[in-house]
């Protein structure tokens, strides 16, 4: 028997690995099949099977001829899904495992469930888990699935970290979470083997615990047959068959296996680390990696018995409760990545590297000293997949209809597996998920992202080895930047542009008035030998971000913000998504797909949302009907087309969502119209402040009184010689205009706009300033206070409606029964006089109870304020109406301290909407 001090001697006594060829990745240990032993003091591990394989004796029952869902992979997230697909009343659905439940990843995966997190969609995915694993999967079979209910704690070991626990306690609030701040002292006497001389302070979830992987698939499973579902086991996947229908769609036709196939018209990838060979079957890009994750299991430790599960994040370790003994595991900055995956690999485990695994020994021991003697019964090291941005890959795939995503879990698939299977099902069922699951939509990548190899390996491996980091508000990657820069970047970098990233696009932060501050190539942090950057300006800006304060340069963003209210500000908005809605049938589609009347005369423009058929708010967007036969000679600013145009500007986080909703929609109801892509061919700026028009006066060539060019149209005219699309519109409050660019105009324009500005006050402006000016204007930025589980009336954006005509649109009977039964809910706007900072996530007081979550905060410079929008519901279920939200005390929480708060049901700023029409 060997200790863990032991090992970590020999781990710094061997030599390090060399790098591995290629952009500094090293070599994995061993690549698949059995476990060797290793020379590594550890008493035994656990090997590579538990007996033989039995995938050649054939499928554990007779394939069925056809199917309504196919499920691929018998993991945790495949066999919810199955579960929620019977429970949602699906006859007919079929789970395929290559090789036995929970092969692959979930044998050997730790099992921990911890209930909160900094988002409160996961929060309610994670509650949804629970309730399945300890309470529905009892009652329903009578089995327990293992469920043990030990409770966690967080380790905060220095201030900003209790912070970031804080948030997460009255986030819990408003979910009914049972958490507590406890001292070092408490935390003694909750856990008597823990150092606690150098803590800040803990997190105590008592309702936190671990799952049994083996048991839970079971009892899912059983209870998934009870209702009609069938599980085969051994069966692998040998292809995909698709069809192409006569609308040319391609679509799912049936699912292919070595001992026959099923006909079926929705398949569920739910394969794991195999997800994206599963997808090429198809013509499925799936952007994930495969790595190697580990912990070792210890001997007997007297006193540990019933101990809450832990995470120290600072020290990048956690300890699992596993009888008597624990499981030490972690995530380092040199994970080993898993090249060549294998597809016979099934119930193996590679050898442990402890040159990687050292760091979590160290921490391991440095929280609980006993380890220190204590010896290594077991080491566990398995496949998981990471994706881009740590969140797992889920909904329908772009490439083709009825193919799903239930992959990239990121080694939280048993925790996140309930919720999420509950919402695929649905997302199957009624073709939307009940929560706003975009974080985890597939649609969320850009196209041009999703098989970019260095760009998947380089955000996963960072998202891999931050995910203890403090979760701050204003992060930004390192990894995989400068992968779409639109044609001003390289002008407004020389001007000091600090660029966030977002899918890829580098869009404008805030202007450092100190330099450039360029974006170097991914260092790895130093990892597989790389080189750290060092004197890196960017990174040393992006440093002064990590902090739940003010940070250094909030009065830069203020003199932004106040040169917009009191002059005029441009900002680059080149990385929006712009698109064509051209053809026959395309009044009938955007009749169809927006709910604002869009079909008014040509050069009118029109703020519109899009909805689900749930009424959810698929995107916010803006519509320019366009003038048929305008002879512009270019096509990318005035494209010919038969029947009716339409020129759509929607968010660039967004493009691609947007993109495959609209397309959806197009091909269910066969519309016969185009939809083109002209992001990448135009520019865009935006020049707002009351000294807007006298700038553009002297650049572009027509009349921009009130009379001449009324808010919310649009006109080609030139622009310093060259055509571009003039749109009246405003995203912050103020009197401006948008001007859409060819690609290869956009340089000139924009430095005759800066030039005629100088003498008007004219400065460069950012997104941080548009967050700011946009909250306190209260104009909603989508996935933020607008989601898609948010309808248009309960956000106060009823005017986007045509609920007042005839014309059907898609959520309108939802809008209707909601406007009938009234509002369960209403987003509401609340200043708080102190000058603090929030950034959402605070709970809502309402006369001494919790109502809600702030969804969206902000300061807000003009009126000196703290701007937070959430949703409140009533205690008593009955709707929200407005004498209630006018008749209560309003308190907002941040941090486990309270601020009293002021609502609003108007804008705090301008709530005449004079500013926006030129009227000062």
């Amino acid at each position: 028997m060997a200790s863990l001090i032991r090992a970590l001697r020999v781990a710094t006594t061997c030599p390090r690995p060399s790098p591995a060829q290629g952009p500094g990745l090293r070599s994995m240990a061993c690549t698949v099949g059995h476990t060797t032993e290793k020379k590594v003091p550890h008493q035994r591990i656990l090997k590579e099977t538990q007996g033989p394989s039995v995938v050649a004796q054939g499928p554990s029952r007779p394939l069925p001829s056809t199917a309504n869902v196919v499920v691929i992979g018998g993991g945790s997230v495949g066999c919810q899904t199955l579960y929620h697909l019977a429970k949602l009343g699906v006859s007919g659905a079929v789970l395929l495992e290559r090789e036995r439940l929970t092969s692959g990843t979930t044998w050997h995966t730790a099992g921990l469930l911890w209930q909160l997190r900094p988002s409160d969609v996961e929060v309610e995915l994670l509650a949804h888990t629970r309730r399945v694993v300890s309470h529905d999967l009892e009652e329903e079979t009578g089995l327990h699935t293992g469920w043990i209910q030990n409770g966690g704690l967080f380790i905060a070991s220095n201030r900003q970290r209790l912070d970031e626990y804080k948030r997460l306690m009255s986030l819990g609030k408003a979910y009914g979470v049972e958490s507590h701040v406890l001292s070092p002292a408490e935390t003694k006497a909750l856990y008597p083997l823990m150092n606690v001389d150098d803590l800040y302070g803990t997190l105590y979830v008592p309702h936190d615990g671990t799952m049994d992987p083996a048991g839970t698939c079971t009892t899912l499973t059983r209870a998934a047959a009870a209702r009609g579902a069938q599980v085969i086991e051994n069966c692998p996947v040998t292809g995909i068959r698709v069809r192409t229908d006569d609308f040319g769609v391609r679509r799912v036709a049936a699912v292919e296996t070595e001992h026959g196939s099923i006909q079926t018209p929705c398949v569920v990838n739910c394969a794991g680390v195999w997800a994206s060979a599963v997808g090429r079957m198809a013509g499925v890009k799936v952007p994930l990696v495969a790595m190697h994750h580990a912990y070792v299991v210890t001997e007997r430790i007297e006193g540990i018995q019933n101990m809450p599960n832990v995470r120290d994040h600072d020290a990048s370790v956690y300890l699992r409760l596993q009888g008597d003994a624990l499981s030490v595991g972690g995530y380092e900055a040199d994970p080993i990545f898993w090249e060549d995956v294998s597809d016979k690999f099934a119930f193996g485990l590679f050898d442990l590297d402890w040159d990687v695994f050292t760091q979590h020994i160290e921490g391991a021991i440095n929280r609980v000293p006993v380890l220190e003697k204590t010896g290594i019964k077991s080491t566990v090291c398995g496949p998981e997949s990471f994706t881009p941005d740590h969140k797992p890959l889920m909904g329908e795939a772009p490439e083709l209809r009825g193919f799903f995503l239930g992959c990239g879990f990121n080694s939280a698939g048993m925790m996140l597996g309930g919720g999420c299977g509950q919402e695929l099902a649905h997302w199957i069922v009624h073709g939307r998920p009940e929560k706003d699951m975009y974080s985890y939509d597939i649609r969320r990548f850009h196209h041009s992202l999703t098989d970019h190899r260095r760009w998947i390996r380089e955000r996963s491996h960072e998202s891999y080895a931050k995910n203890y980091s403090v979760v701050f508000p204003h992060d930004e990657p390192l990894a995989g930047r400068n992968m779409r820069r639109d044609p001003l970047h390289e002008e407004l970098l020389g001007r000091g542009c600090v660029f966030q990233e977002r899918h890829g696009w580098e869009r404008p932060g805030w202007f450092n008035l100190q330099g450039a501050a360029p974006v170097l190539d991914y260092d790895y942090y130093g990892a597989y030998g790389n080189q750290v950057h060092k004197d890196c300006a960017y990174n040393r800006l992006l440093g002064d971000e990590y902090t739940f304060d003010f940070p250094p340069h909030h009065d830069v963003i203020k003199k932004e913000c106040l040169a917009c209210r009191r002059a005029a500000a441009v900002f680059n908005m080149s990385y929006f998504g712009k698109f064509y809605l051209l053809g026959p049938d395309a009044r009938k589609a955007a009749d169809w797909l927006f709910s604002a009347d869009v079909s008014r005369p040509p050069g009118s423009t029109v703020y519109t949302c899009m909805l689900n058929p749930r009424g959810g708010t698929e995107s916010d967007l803006t519509v320019s009907r366009l003038t048929p036969g305008q002879d512009s000679q270019d096509s990318r600013l005035a494209p010919a087309f038969e029947g009716d145009g339409y020129y759509l500007a929607v968010g660039g986080a967004v493009t691609q969502h947007n993109w495959s909703h609209i397309t959806s929609v197009l091909q269910d109801q066969r519309f016969r119209c185009q939809l083109i892509d002209s992001s990448e061919d135009l520019g865009m700026i935006s020049i707002q402040g009351p000294a807007s028009r006298a700038v553009l006066q002297e650049v572009l060539d027509a009349d921009l009184s009130n009379a001449a060019f009324p808010f919310s149209t649009h006109k080609l005219v030139r622009a310093a010689g060259h055509l571009v699309r003039a749109v009246r519109l405003s995203f912050v409050g103020e009197m401006g205009w948008e001007l859409h660019i060819p690609r290869t105009s956009c340089v000139p324009v924009y430095r005759a706009v800066m030039a005629a500005g100088a003498k008007h006050g004219l400065v460069n402006a950012g997104y941080r300033a548009i967050d700011s000016l946009s909250i306190e204007k209260g104009y909603r930025h989508w996935h933020a206070d607008l989601r898609s589980d948010d309808s248009p009336l309960e956000a106060g954006l009823a005017f986007t409606c045509k609920l007042r005509s005839a014309v059907p649109f898609l959520g309108r009977e939802a809008l209707e029964k909601q406007r009938a039964t009234g509002l369960r809910r209403r987003l509401v706007c609340f200043t708080v006089g102190e000058k603090v900072p929030m950034f959402g996530l605070e709970a809502i007081w309402r006369d001494g109870q919790v109502v809600g979550h702030v969804r969206r905060a902000d300061f807000g410079f003009t009126i000196n304020k703290t701007i937070a929008y959430g949703y409140i519901r009533d205690p008593s279920g009955e709707p929200v109406l407005l004498d209630f939200v006018k008749s209560g005390d309003y308190a907002l929480e941040r941090m486990g301290v309270t601020y009293a708060a002021q609502a609003h049901l108007r804008s705090p700023f301008d709530p005449d909407n004079k500013r926006v029409k030129g009227i000062y």
